[in-house]
Order: structure tokens, then sequence, then C-alpha cells
């Protein structure tokens, strides 16, 4: 004979009384689902498991320029011998002692643009995925540092790496600089991989100027003329990442050049930062990095329709419609009320609610005055348990009263 179930037994051995005591308590045991925490896979490990990249394949590839020999015993002899020379000063350190002591802002950065700037900037391009969107498994240490400046309303707006610059700030073209040797050859391009309006993992290049000489971007060739971002509302904030490329030769650029015209086709200006440096990596080398953060403001709205000559794009969210349970013949302990409002039309709940307050209003009277204690009022007899609360939502203006 088999095996009998715990239930079953129970049920066998057990005197008639006992019969749905014995049923609960067995259906209201509790069960484990899966295993213990001190066994089972924390959400770490199982997160690992899944995103796992065979480091066969998928690894990082440097393509920027050789690291700088640095002397580094020399480097700090020579801070030794500074910071020394600034201890043995009497009128400094009596300046430091009273909060006087003045710090030259640019001498430090220029300290750190020739030690620790490119290590610092790849961690933070790295922190918005500006490598992996642009350049795949690639990257670089930019080695070369690039001063980014626009200009508005007669004040400078500079670009770092990150900090949030608006369209209007950015409207024109922004003045570039940077250290360049003799006889020298660079390329600059401003890519924004985030606000393409149809393609999907595509950017639009909003400026692009090769040849140029000896870190002079006034004199180089303009293959795309600038133009400002120009974020859709609803899309939250872009990155507009500038690149330097140092050149080996002179490249021709007519393939990338459009026909001159005043319009703006954004269909041209579609483009690839990947198989841009695919297709050029051998006379190209990324050097320089600068980028910045833009949202929607109001004169994006002018510039779809001056500029581009196209109805300005709104995105929004599309929230799911609220889940409600399938009705049931006998819904225990649910007010019928409130459970009933579930199942009817909005517009319909909308307009008993409009129709009762304009009931009690009158056009050429005040309104009645409102109870000073609703809550002490008492009910009329007999009044149910549901429409003593309807009654008091209305009374303390809970809810959906307020709506009209």
């Amino acid at each position: 004979m088999a095996m009998m179930s715990f239930s079953t037994t129970c049920l066998l051995q057990q005197p008639n009384r006992y019969l749905v005591a014995m049923c609960v308590r067995h259906r209201s045991q509790r069960r484990n689902l899966g295993l213990p925490p001190n066994v089972a896979k924390t959400l770490q490990t199982r997160l690992e498991e899944l995103n796992f990249k065979d480091p066969s394949i998928h690894y990082k590839v440097d393509i920027g320029l050789p690291p700088t020999l640095r002397d580094k015993k020399k480097e700090n002899a020579s801070r030794i011998e500074y910071l020394k020379k600034i201890k043995s000063n009497p009128e400094l350190e009596k300046l430091a002692r009273n909060n006087q002591l003045p710090v030259s802002l640019e001498d430090i950065t220029n300290e750190w643009s020739k030690t620790n700037a490119p290590l610092h900037i790849k961690k933070v391009a790295e922190h918005y995925g500006v490598f992996e969107h642009l350049f795949g498994d690639a990257y670089f240490m930019p080695y070369i540092q690039l001063d980014i400046t626009y200009e508005h309303n007669s004040t400078k707006v500079p670009v770092y790496r990150g900090n949030i610059i608006k369209p209007t700030e950015a409207t024109s073209a922004p003045n570039v600089k940077f250290e360049s040797l003799a006889d020298s050859l660079w390329t600059l391009a401003l890519t924004n991989p985030d606000g393409h309006l149809q393609k999907e993992n595509s950017e639009y290049i909003h400026w692009l100027v090769g040849n140029i000489p000896d870190g002079d971007v006034s004199k180089g060739e303009t293959v795309f003329s600038y133009l400002q971002p120009f974020p859709a509302k609803g899309t939250g904030y872009q990155r507009m990442i500038f690149v330097l490329y140092q050149q080996t030769s002179k490249i021709d650029f007519t393939q990338l050049k459009k026909s001159p015209s005043d319009e703006i086709d954004l269909d041209e200006r579609t483009f690839s930062t990947f198989d841009f440096y695919r297709s050029k990596q051998d006379s190209i080398t990324p050097a320089g990095l600068g980028f910045y953060q833009t949202d929607w403001d109001t004169s994006i709205t002018a510039f779809y329709q001056d500029k581009l000559q196209t109805a300005e794009p709104i995105y929004e969210y599309d929230f799911p419609s609220p889940y409600v349970k399938p009705q049931t013949w006998f819904p225990i302990k649910q007010p019928f009320n409130l459970y009933m409002d579930k199942y009817r039309d909005e517009k319909q709940i909308a307009k008993e609610f409009l129709l009762k307050k304009l009931k009690n209003r009158h056009p050429f009277q005040k309104p009645e005055t409102s109870l000073k204690y609703p809550n002490a009022v008492p009910f009329k007899k007999y009044t149910p348990s549901w429409l003593k609360l309807e009654i008091k939502k209305e009374r303390s203006k809970w809810g959906r009263v307020n709506d009209y």
C-alpha cells in the first residue's frame, strides 16, 4: 500500500469536528521558498553571473597617445624643495595662521594638468559612459587639455567635465584652445550621442573641424558648421562631447562634406564616432576630451520652428493603466460603494460629482458656510455606514469633492 500524505492520515484518524481545524492548520503551515539566506546566492553574485563577459573577448583597448615620460624622482625632489622653502618663510606662515594666505588657482590648475589631470578626466568620462557609447571597448588618456569657453551675454561659460550648460548659452561656436606642437595637425569633433530623434545608437554631429594647424581652430577646415544643442522636451539631460584627434598627415574630408545650404538637414548630420575613427584610425589618434550636459529650455521651441522648420517633439512617459482585479460574486469585507467604483466609468463618476456640486450651488446666492466642526454634527438615524463615510468625506472636503 502506498504511503499516505500527512493531511490524508490526519483526516482519517480525527473525528469529524476536527476536520476543519486540521485542514486550516495544515494550510496555514509556512513553507520556505528557495534556499536560506546563508546558502543562496546574493543579488550581486547573480547579477555578475547574468552580466558576465568573457575577458578574452571583451577587454579595453587603449587607442590614445603613448604616455609621456615623467621623472617622478625629480618631481618629488622639486616638490619637497618647494615645500621647505615655503615653510621656512615666516611671512607666509603668519598669513596662513591668520587665514590670509593667497592661493593661485591658475598655478594649481597648471600643476594638475601636468600630473594627474589625464587620469582624473578618464575616470570621470568612464563614469558618464563616454568611451563606452563612442568607442565601444576602447578608451584613451586625454593628455591634451582642452580650454573650451562659450560666450553668452558678455559672460564666459566654461566647459569642464559634465557641468550643465543651457542651450541658450551655447548658441554660437565656443572658443577652443589647447597646447600644440609646431607643424602639427588636429581634428576637433562635437557630437551628441543622446539626442537622435529617429535612430537608436546614433549621434548628431554638431561641429567638425579638420586639418587644424598648430592648434588654431579658426584656421581649420570646417566639415560641419556649428549647430547648437537642441534637446527635445522630456528627454532629460544629454551629453555634448568634444573629442580632439591628433593627425599624422592631412586628411581629405570631401566625402563627409555636404552641399552648403541655409537649411539644417538632420539626416546629413547623423554620425557615428566609432565608424569615423575606424575609417581614419591610421591618420588620427584621440588626444583630448571635454564634455558638458544640456537639457530643454524655452528657446528650443523657436529653434525647431525657425531653424529646423518642423514641429517641436515632446516626449512623455506613457504610464500603464492601473491593475483592477476581476470582479467576484461575493466580495467579502469590501465596501460595496468603493468596490463598485473600481469597475465604473471614470467619466460617469466625475459627472455625478459635478452634478451633485452644482445642485447645491445657487447662481445668485452666496454658498453655504462650511461647518466649523464637521465631525461633531450627528448623522440621521439609520444612515448606513458607507453613506456616513461619504458624508464625512464631503464635510471634511476629502478626495474627489475638491476636483470641481
